[in-house]
């Protein structure tokens, strides 16, 4: 075996060496990086796309290396054929097998070597993005096994003909074939049933599986079985040619049946394999293509069994048609993760009428008119592209709209992908679960036991609303505790009694301080209740309204957050959005509505809701005591508040306008510890402003509107993220608009967070002029008025509160018609005393599980926001709602979601830059490349060199 080696080893240096003692091997090397490097930075516009990838490096390899191996293998044997030499070499003592083997490696380490020549392009995407070296690899790899495929065939049509040409035509149609069998334009004609077998046989439609970055080992194993067929058909046209003239013997037919049974193998090991699919590694740096541990956890959680019906016509439009063999690979993934919890089933409503009635009855699923067109006909055409997740009575459905996103591919051409399907089914898989669950018994998902604690003074100490509550409360709790089994223990306490021990305790423990019911009532009771377990503790709130059903539904909503699972609500607070200035959030409340309820309030009564997980201020004005009162007590409550606010609001209407903004937040942040600056901050490290330019051509006025850098959009990248906290750790950039500077303490009692920061190369200003003046100021349109330096923009605190109403009177006591006086004429009082029923106390400080985030602008993940970044880069952007629904999970300590969410995030962007620095690195790439070519030639120079002298001393020594 080391001998058939050392002969391979030989045969591959000598053809080495002929290919780069003659132009051939640098014309080769010139066309394949030439013709990279072309497509890379021209035809598929990388700068224009702004992804952080290598994709465009990649995308037309496998039609390139047809043509470029053609040429190099062409005249392997069909040379040999031709000047004679071939009968001496298949006559000689050397094996046939070590001469093919040499000839096959000597062809692919000249192409491994033009492969490793692009290095500095993935190398020169890592410095400008935070590229993911998994597909990278995966597409190297790929690369080099499909050249070995598309060498052994070139290797084998070699020995078919004397005539290299002829040698290059039959191995072009060869490897052409085996491309376009698994090509979409082939496939797409016989729908995905058999498309998805014929492209399991394209050297293509697996070389896009491995160049996504997942090692499969039935893509492994296809290339090795073509290159080891070819290889083996090979060697039979060589022993074919030296028994020419000799008559078939039993040695030869031996051979034959050997030969045969060796490719037979080879092709029926591909069928096997293609039936496991658990053989593969997931190389992406976020397990992009694998169940999550999220998704896992899941579907352990299952009660029922779990249905996944996905809907695919086999006739679809052609951009859907590949991806559908891909939703099936990831369906399947559940049914075995799911361990026979979850049920399959893939069909096709238009091949039965009666199943396209029950899809329309049962689960809505319509099918949609798509218009596709080729050269010779358009047509409309009526197909699916659903999943239907049912569990229990419960069912959601997904289409085309939440599976797929369409992403722009230079100036005409559209990519359609997935958009991160697992994270869409097992968000429904959640929504019909916690659906399903909410009807039954709550208790059935909670382990451990509940304790209710009620802190309640005695009756005559209660005003007579509470008097009766307290009543209607015990038999409440009593019929929960039936239901419960006895897993909820009740235990009543007055705080007055045993000398104030328990009150005493309250106020230490807990904040708790005596309630008053109005300013007509002032005799202080207590009226607190609490849920324990041994992990976590929760206040029920009073409700707004004080009777039975609100008092139920307040302890049921209580006991759901104990309870894993369940939908959790999200109060809401945010400007009314009128008119052309008008802050507005659609798009925001679109993406959480996906995965919470949202109940849209003012705070202006002093309460939060009493169903509330989680409090979200966007863009306050002007708060009122009360509204104050509501996020403090909220957040003393043990509750988790995300706030929004600047000094400044920006108005669109008569252009870029900065005005003076008050919130009325101010005095309460700056008792945290935080401090919102009256400055703008502006960053040399920022997005795109969509700019109008005037241009005058020939006399004619054109208006083109130029992307041109404005530094108050702070472009965040990996340093400017907190990567130890999961809200921001997710994320590879985010760009914020017209944001504030954040100086906050740091508080020794909680934990402290900056989250958001910007560049060392940002500045503040106190202009409010908001339009950049790009004449005066070339490089970013704005004067550097102040000193550079980071600007922190959003921090987070988790820990102990105190109120900043401590000591303080209540402001729910103050009357309605003047909120900001606390005396009452006598002809006022018999009006309070008919409008104003009211519970109050001040919960002086909260628990250690309190949470508060503020990010410094009032236009964060608004809609305008959102709008002008999007046109800038040409695409939708979303990364501020990631963060904020990044936020809510870390707020309510959904970790699960908030990993598998972080897998649609990732759409790795690249640093804004100039015309010029994208110049410079393309040119860069360019000047390397040829440098490459050089270091290569010097190589084979001093390698020839360093022969000749070996040479020389043979000759001497003989």
């Amino acid at each position: 075996m080391t001998s058939y080696l050392v002969i391979a080893q030989q045969v591959a240096g000598k053809e080495l060496r002929s290919s780069f003692n003659s132009p051939s091997a640098y014309l080769f090397l010139a066309a394949f990086l030439g013709a990279v490097l072309f497509n890379f930075f021209w035809l598929e516009f990388f700068f224009a796309r702004n992804i952080a990838d290598v994709r465009p490096l990649f995308e037309g390899l496998p039609l390139l290396l047809i043509f470029l191996i053609a040429a190099i293998t062409m005249r392997s044997w069909s040379e040999e054929l031709r000047s004679g030499t071939l009968e001496s070499l298949i006559t000689s003592p050397s094996p046939a097998f070590s001469l093919i083997l040499g000839k096959f490696l000597g062809s692919w380490l000249l192409v491994l070597l033009a492969l490793a020549l692009t290095l500095p392009i993935p190398v020169s995407v890592s410095l400008i993005g935070n590229i993911d070296w998994g597909p990278v690899i995966g597409a190297y790899l790929a690369s080099a096994l499909l050249a070995a495929a598309y060498i052994s065939i070139g290797l084998c049509m070699s020995t078919r003909t004397d005539n290299p040409i002829v040698a290059l035509i039959l191995t072009t149609l060869t490897c052409g074939i085996f491309y376009f069998i698994g090509s979409d334009l082939l496939s797409n004609l016989f729908g995905h049933h058999i498309g998805g077998w014929l492209s399991l046989a394209g050297t293509g439609s697996r070389f896009d599986s491995v160049s996504k970055g997942v090692l499969d080992i039935r893509d492994f194993y296809y290339y090795i079985s073509i290159i080891g067929i070819f290889l083996i058909l090979n060697l039979l046209g060589l022993e074919r040619l030296r028994w020419a003239g000799n008559p078939l013997n039993q040695a030869h037919s031996r051979t034959y049946w050997f030969a045969g049974l060796l490719i037979a193998n080879l092709l029926a090991g591909n069928i096997w394999l293609q039936q496991i699919n658990g053989l593969r590694v997931d190389i992406t740096e976020d397990q992009n293509h694998s169940i999550s541990s999220a998704t896992q956890t899941q579907l352990n959680n299952l009660r029922e069994p779990l249905l996944l019906h996905g809907y695919f016509s086999t006739k679809t439009h052609p951009l859907l048609a590949p991806l559908i063999p891909q939703l099936k690979d990831l369906l399947n993934e559940y049914k075995v993760a799911g361990k026979g919890n979850v049920k399959v089933i893939f069909s096709d409503p238009t091949e039965n009428r009666e199943m396209e009635e029950e899809a329309a009855a049962t689960y809505g699923v319509k099918p949609v008119p798509f218009q596709t067109a080729d050269r010779h006909q358009s047509a409309i055409v009526n197909s699916y592209f659903d999943i239907v997740i049912a569990y229990g009575d419960e069912y959601q459905t997904l289409g085309f709209q939440e599976l797929i996103e369409i992403k722009a591919s230079g100036d005409r051409d559209l990519d359609v992908v997935l958009k991160n399907p697992e994270y869409a089914i097992t968000r429904s898989i959640r929504k019909v679960t916690n659906a399903f669950q909410s009807s039954g018994n709550i208790f059935d998902l909670i382990d451990a036991p509940i304790k209710f604690h009620g802190y309640i003074s005695s009756k005559e100490k209660l005003p007579e609303e509470l008097a009766d509550l307290r009543d209607e409360l015990e038999s409440i709790l009593l019929e929960i505790k039936s239901k419960s089994g006895n897993q909820l223990q009740i235990d009543f306490q007055d705080p007055d009694a045993q000398n104030g021990a328990t009150a005493e305790f309250l106020q230490s423990e807990y904040g708790f301080s005596p309630q008053i019911a109005s300013l007509l009532n002032p005799e202080p009771f207590w009226f607190y209740m609490i849920l324990e377990t041994e992990e976590e503790l929760i206040q029920v709130p009073l409700p707004e309204a004080l009777d039975a059903a609100s008092i139920e539904k307040t302890i049921n909503a209580a006991l759901q957050r104990l309870a894993p699972g369940f939908l959790k609500t999200l109060a809401i607070v945010k400007p009314e959005g009128h008119g052309p200035g008008g802050q507005r959030y659609s798009q925001l409340e679109a993406a959480l509505q996906e995965e919470m309820r949202l109940n849209q309030t003012t705070l202006e009564s002093g309460i939060v809701p009493e169903d509330a997980d989680l409090l979200l201020v966007l863009s306050p004005e002007s708060f009122t005591s009360k509204q104050v009162f509501a996020i403090d007590q909220f957040l003393m409550r043990g509750g988790s508040v995300i706030i929004a606010t600047s000094p400044f609001s920006i108005s669109l209407e008569r252009g870029l306008e900065a005005m003076p903004y008050s919130s009325g937040l101010e005095e309460w942040l700056d008792t945290k510890g935080i401090k919102i600056q009256d400055t703008l901050v502006l960053d040399a490290s920022s997005g795109n402003l969509p700019v109008p330019v005037e241009r005058n051509i020939g006399g004619l006025t054109f208006r083109d509107i130029q992307m041109l850098k404005y530094p108050h959009f702070p472009d965040l990248r990996t340093d400017g993220l907190n990567q130890n906290n999961p809200i921001t750790s997710s994320l590879d950039q985010i760009t914020l608009s017209w944001v504030s500077p954040i100086t906050a303490s740091d508080p020794s009692n909680m934990k402290y967070e900056e989250l958001l920061k910007t560049s060392k190369d940002s500045w503040t200003s106190s202009s409010v002029d908001l339009i950049p003046d790009y004449d005066s100021h070339p490089e970013n349109g704005f004067s550097v008025d102040s000193e550079t330096s980071s600007q922190v923009l959003a921090v987070s605190l988790e820990g102990t509160f105190d109120s900043f109403f401590r000591d303080k009177e209540s402001p729910l006591l103050e009357p309605s018609a003047e909120k900001g006086s606390t005396s009452v004429d006598e002809g006022d009082a018999e009006e309070i005393d008919e409008t104003v029923s009211v519970v109050t106390s001040v919960i002086e400080r909260s628990s250690d599980a309190s949470r508060l985030i503020v990010i410094a602008s009032n236009n964060f993940a608004s809609d305008v926001s959102l709008d002008l970044v999007s046109q800038s880069i040409n695409a939708a952007y979303s990364k501020p709602i990631a963060m904020i629904q990044n936020a809510i999970d870390w707020s309510l300590e959904d970790e699960a979601l908030l990993s598998l969410r972080g897998k649609t995030q990732l759409a790795r962007t690249l640093t804004p830059m100039s015309g010029n620095e994208s110049r410079i690195i393309e040119y860069l790439n360019y000047f390397f490349t040829v440098v490459g070519i050089l270091l290569v030639w010097l190589w084979r120079r001093n390698a020839d060199k360093k022969e000749q002298l070996r040479q020389e001393q043979l000759l001497t020594e003989v």
